[in-house]
């Protein structure tokens, strides 16, 4: 049985433990923690990936989730024949926890090992300041396959988004992962992107990543966020600047609530970089907001077909990025 994403805020889902204290470090909250098993696994076309099941591995791997004040503990189980490991952003966790070479924490070959991330509340500090929590949109990916610093592991595929929640938080009824990867849109180039989709006025989640070496901004059609922790507004006098645009370089890492449709609409709506010669090449995808009731809106499917013959120069794509998506 997997892991899905309310249980696993719940703790109730197998292989999850109930209650027990955390981490009692300065400032951090006690709460429950939680195990989790990920499995490391080889894929077709030479790329690898994260699963939660025996093979079931995917790219992205799995969407993981849990409240400030919780310990994570992940049994990384490597099935390859390469040395990985699993490093997260935005936690924290010891050495030994670290996913890095330096710190000789990876998965050998066929070995299986656990990482602990820990997280906990903002918290104020001495002289009446305030320290950040771990609540935000993270991600994690391996460290250690191909150099130390697992540039062969990103390129091939292992990686994942990690949500940190404050409790009370907006829990959402759909979630998508994007990641762009050099070239790529979740490992794929247009026009066999991920295309994403809700109804009318369903409540959608993006968690947004980057990885590889080309800096890239995120733009989404139509819909529009805050440029907040949660992509919401705290109230009615919150004037955060609202935007549908943003810089998703390597390593960083952003998410936002949107309501689909909402003032414009069922439709096929883009989702792209924005810087132009990446768009040209590839990076582009469909956001399809269906009617309420799940049909297909009117217009739509033409530009689905548009979008699939669209011609896409690839002319500053990587080789070896092309060769594996």
């Amino acid at each position: 049985m997997g892991v899905s994403r309310r249980s696993m805020l719940a703790g109730t889902a197998a292989g999850v433990l109930a209650p027990v204290v955390g981490f009692t470090g300065t400032a951090a909250a006690a709460g429950p923690v939680r195990r989790i098993t990920l499995y490391a696994e080889a894929l077709p076309d030479g790329l690898y990936g994260y699963g939660l099941e025996p093979g079931k591995a995917t790219i992205p791997g799995p969407l993981l989730e849990i409240y400030e004040g919780d310990t994570l503990e992940i049994e990384l189980v490597n099935t390859t024949d390469q040395r990985l490991s699993i490093h997260p952003h935005g936690v924290n966790y010891d050495t030994a926890s670290d996913g890095a070479p330096l710190n000789a924490s990876f998965n050998n070959p066929r070995e299986t090992r656990t990482y602990t991330w820990r997280t906990r509340a903002r918290y104020e500090a001495s002289g009446g300041f305030w320290m950040p929590g771990s609540a935000g949109y993270w991600h994690y990916h391996d460290h250690a396959m191909g150099t130390d610093h697992g540039t062969g592991g990103l390129a091939r595929g292992l990686y994942g988004g990690l949500i940190v929640r404050r409790r009370g938080d907006l829990l959402p009824s759909k979630q998508y992962t994007v990641v762009f990867n050099d070239m790529m849109i979740n490992h794929r180039m247009a026009p066999d992107t991920p295309m994403f989709e809700a109804n009318l006025g369903e409540r959608v989640e993006w968690i947004c990543i980057g990885h590889g070496s080309l800096p890239h901004t995120f733009h989404l059609h139509a819909h529009r966020w805050a440029d907040t922790r949660t992509g919401m507004l705290n109230g009615a006098s919150d004037n955060a600047q609202v935007v549908d645009n943003k810089n998703l370089d390597p390593g960083s890492s952003f998410g936002f609530q949107v309501i689909a449709g909402e003032g414009v609409g069922p439709g096929a709506w883009m989702y792209h970089c924005h810087v132009q010669t990446h768009s040209d090449g590839g990076m582009a995808g469909l956001f399809l907001v269906r009617n309420a009731d799940g049909s297909l809106p009117a217009g739509a499917q033409d530009a689905i077909d548009r979008f699939k013959q669209h011609g896409h120069t690839g002319h500053d794509a990587n080789p070896d990025a092309r060769t594996h998506a």
